[in-house]
């Protein structure tokens, strides 16, 4: 099968990314020096759909980039819900806050600036659905810290888990393909969760607490 044609594809077949998505793409490709990293328009609706069919109170992001994926997670949350989402670098939170203020969400969405695995044992919170996409050497540690706050048939989503195709070899190369296979093999042993993985873009890890 055609790879490139298989993605116009889905491009071409999935509902258009809202006004203010489509200037967070536009902004990020333009101004950002890795706008590889956005979830863009397929992804972005289908972790819209995903949030939209499980009505989560409290969602957890990690990695928010320029908020692009928050704003689409964001969409299925309930009417008493929040998102917390957390950045590390200062500069590209700045540039999702700045989107935040302008979108429909900007009261439920509580954007943390910092390391993740510091912020993360603060947050009291209870979570229904988590999206890691963060830095990959930090994906196990990650998951350990925000499973046991998961809820009971709560899910958490892993991002770029195939990292480039990478993270697929026997031979991984780099730190970031190693880590991303490592945590692959880890995710595929346990035993309380169940999981799936979903061949989206750069490959997403669906995972439900048991």
């Amino acid at each position: 099968m055609d790879y490139e044609l298989l993605t116009q594809f889905s491009d071409q077949y999935t509902s258009k990314e809202g006004a203010l998505l489509a200037e967070i793409n536009d902004f990020t490709y333009r101004h950002h020096a890795e706008p590889h990293m956005l979830s863009g328009h397929v992804q972005g609706q289908l972790l819209n759909m995903f949030s939209q069919m499980i009505r989560p109170r409290r969602i957890l992001e990690i990695g928010t980039f320029t908020g692009y994926s928050a704003l689409c997670l964001a969409e299925g949350l309930t009417d008493d819900g929040v998102l917390h989402t957390i950045e590390f670098r200062e500069e590209t939170a700045a540039i999702a806050q700045d989107f935040f203020n302008r979108s429909v969400h900007k009261n439920r969405v509580r954007l943390h600036t910092g390391n993740a695995a510091e912020i993360i044992p603060q947050l009291s919170e209870t979570w229904d659905l988590v999206f890691i996409d963060a830095d990959k050497v930090g994906y196990i540690n990650y998951f350990e810290l925000v499973l046991p706050q998961v809820r009971k048939n709560g899910f958490i989503l892993a991002d770029n888990i195939f990292f480039h195709g990478e993270a697929l070899k026997e031979n991984a190369k780099g730190k970031s393909a190693k880590a991303v296979k490592t945590f692959n093999d880890f995710i595929n042993q346990r035993t309380d969760i169940e999981k799936v993985v979903l061949t989206v873009r750069d490959g997403l890890y669906l995972i439900r607490k048991i």
